[in-house]
């Protein structure tokens, strides 16, 4: 039974956000990001790394959250889940901390907030749902 779960620690219009290791592939520093016609407002666009093109979410969008300033702390965590690659950008990265289990606490559900869903608990901060991330990118329809 697992005890601890390690985070890649994250900052967000101010706000401290978690992201379980095991999804966190790499993070890179902010590369130039190639905007796609009528793709979702929170996709940023997408980038070339490597050889292979990652969508780009922009979480701030996605949060309804203020427009962000990029700084030379602004980061891109690629994040691989089920073999699907998304970066999200993010203000900066801090750390990789580790929380025993027991300290995580369900995220609130706060009604008429569609936000809700991206979250999965709250600890010394609050943790990213990436599944729920992942689905909002691939499950998105053009209003």
């Amino acid at each position: 039974m697992e005890t601890d779960i390690q985070l890649v620690a994250c900052n967000l219009a101010n706000e401290e956000y978690g992201v379980d290791i095991k999804y966190v592939q790499e993070i890179i520093r902010l590369l130039d990001i190639t905007r796609v016609p009528h793709a979702p407002h929170f996709i940023e666009g997408v980038i070339n790394l490597r050889g292979m093109v990652i969508p780009v979410l922009d979480l701030r969008t996605l949060f309804n959250k203020s427009p962000r300033s990029n700084t030379e702390a602004t980061r891109i965590i690629i994040i691989n889940a089920e073999e699907v690659l998304l970066g999200i950008i993010v203000d900066s990265v801090s750390e990789v901390i580790t929380l025993p289990k027991s300290q995580i606490e369900p995220a609130p559900t706060v009604s008429n907030n569609q936000n809700s869903a991206y979250f999965t608990g709250v600890g010394k901060l609050i943790l990213l749902n990436i599944e729920e991330i992942l689905n909002a990118v691939t499950n998105y329809r053009n209003p």
